[in-house]
C-alpha cells in the first residue's frame, strides 16, 4: 500500500467512523435493533480500515488525523441528519481542530 493508498483508506475509516457515530445516535442508547447492528458492523469496519493504514502512517498522526475528521464530519451529520446547530465557540474549535488536522499532516515530521 502507498502513502496515497493509505489516506484513502483513512478516509474510509472516517465515513466508516461517522456512519457509526450516526447509527449510535438513531440506536437510541442500543434499544433499537438494527440502528445497534449497523453502528457494529460500522465501528468493526472502521477499526480495520484504521489498523491497515496504521501499517503506512504512524499510530499518532494516523489517530490525530481519524479523529479530527471524524470529528467534523459527525459535527456534520448532526447537522444534516438531527437538527444540531454549532454555536459559535464550537464552530472556532472545529476550525482549530481543522487546523491542528493540518498542520499534522503536511507539516509535521515522523522519524
Amino acid at each position: 500500500m502507498t502513502n496515497m493508498s493509505a489516506y484513502i483508506v483513512l478516509i474510509i475509516a472516517v465515513s466508516l467512523g461517522t456512519a457509526a457515530n450516526g447509527f449510535a445516535k438513531s440506536a437510541q442508547g442500543f434499544t433499537l435493533l438494527l440502528p445497534s447492528i449497523f453502528t457494529a458492523i460500522s465501528i468493526v469496519g472502521c477499526m480495520y480500515t484504521l489498523s491497515l493504514v496504521m501499517k503506512i502512517i504512524p499510530v499518532g498522526i494516523t489517530y490525530a488525523s481519524f479523529a479530527g475528521l471524524c470529528i467534523i464530519a459527525t459535527t456534520l451529520v448532526g447537522i444534516y441528519k438531527f437538527n444540531q446547530t454549532p454555536d459559535f465557540f464550537t464552530i472556532i474549535g472545529l476550525i482549530l481542530i481543522i487546523s491542528g488536522v493540518l498542520i499534522v499532516n503536511l507539516l509535521g515530521k515522523t522519524t
